[in-house]
């Protein structure tokens, strides 16, 4: 590798504007579900567990945080569990997150939230419940929905979305984008990806639908694009928007990295400024060769192809790392999961090994590296 290539490209801990937001560095949190929530009290409510996985991160040197996939409605959530952004009570118990974050952020952190449907994905246990699968109504499940009958797998079958349907599902995203704003987060991203509803209107995999929203590439591309032009509307033009979508269907037919370039060029023109690029989750049984960074070259097409800054995640573990793929041009920021997780204070100790000059919160001031 060409030492002298590579320096010309920011590092893990430059810092990064989009639009009106600074942020110190270019290491920042995947979102993750956390499937915690209490379905039976307060559906959709974060609470202190959301505190303190988030908040930890803050502490630990994170400069963004995404929220785990926010549902805009009740029918949107992958699991009982799920928070949303859809009621008042949900709005302010996020406040009380985000205000944590912001006074105890170690770099400044700032806070997004990733808006979200989970179409026919929805109404499915948790990972960590006893049953699999989707829920019946009689524990709790509902009705899911999608842009045809068809299940994904074994999940029940979803109902067809009419034009009526539709067109709720974008003023849940811009109404969810409105309570974002209220409750004081940073950015917001629009969950395109990992099979869920607006990505299962994306790929012809799922999307055999033959009206304006399915068809051809442009009709499929359709809700996305709209959901985009109805947040965009309902925020502030210094607000950033993010867009996470999977750049790959990893199966013959699908979406790839070329029908994602083109649908990320026309995000950037309705007013996205940062693609978040992950792949999969379309249909059951895909072959993924995962492997660290397995998904970076794909964050590389779409910002060499569609000129719209990127980020990387999947399987970036160690500062090294993060710090060669943001050297090598191939993302303008990375995002880590499974790493944070190991290690809430990945951040801090990533300046360490990279010399790099990031505070420690007082509080924990005295491990620091002597």
């Amino acid at each position: 590798m060409n030492e002298t290539a590579v320096n010309l490209h920011p590092g893990l801990f430059d810092p990064l504007a989009l639009r009106g937001l600074e942020l110190a560095h270019r290491g920042w949190v995947a979102a993750m579900c956390q499937y915690s929530a209490d379905e039976v009290n307060a559906p959709g409510v974060p609470h202190d567990w959301h505190l303190m996985h988030l908040g930890s991160f803050a502490a630990g040197g994170a400069a963004l945080i995404i929220t785990e996939a926010t549902a805009v409605s009740p029918e949107g959530r992958i699991s009982p569990q799920d928070t949303g952004i859809y009621n008042r009570q949900q709005t302010d118990a996020w406040r009380r997150i985000i205000d944590f974050v912001h006074r105890y952020g170690a770099a400044d952190t700032k806070i997004g939230v990733q808006l979200a449907h989970a179409g026919r994905k929805a109404s499915t246990y948790a990972p960590f419940a006893e049953g699999r699968g989707s829920v019946p109504a009689a524990d709790g499940g509902w009705p899911t929905v999608g842009p045809t009958a068809e299940a994904f797998g074994r999940y029940a079958a979803p109902q067809e979305l009419d034009e009526a349907g539709i067109r709720k599902v974008i003023d849940d995203f811009a109404r969810g984008a409105e309570r974002a704003v209220e409750a004081g987060f940073d950015t917001i991203e629009i969950h395109a990806a990992h099979g869920y509803l607006l990505h299962q209107f994306m790929t012809p995999l799922v999307n055999t639908r033959t009206d304006g929203w399915g068809g051809s590439e442009e009709a499929r591309n359709r809700l996305t694009l709209e959901v985009i032009d109805a947040v965009r509307a309902v925020i502030p033009d210094s607000m950033p928007l993010l867009l996470r979508i999977s750049a790959t269907d990893w199966t013959p037919g699908g979406v790839d990295e070329h029908t994602s370039a083109r649908l990320a060029a026309q995000a950037r023109s309705r007013g996205v400024d940062f693609v978040d690029v992950s792949t999969g989750g379309a249909v059951p049984d895909a072959s993924i060769p995962v492997a660290p960074g397995y998904q970076t070259s794909f964050a590389e097409h779409i910002r060499t192809h569609a000129g719209v800054p990127t980020g990387a995640v999947g399987l970036i573990r160690t500062p090294a790392e993060a710090e060669r793929t943001l050297r090598e041009g191939r993302a303008d920021a990375v995002l880590i999961a499974r790493a944070a997780l190991s290690d809430p204070h990945w951040w801090l100790h990533a300046a360490e090994e990279l010399d790099a000059k990031l505070p420690w919160v007082p509080q924990y001031e005295r491990a620091r590296p002597a």
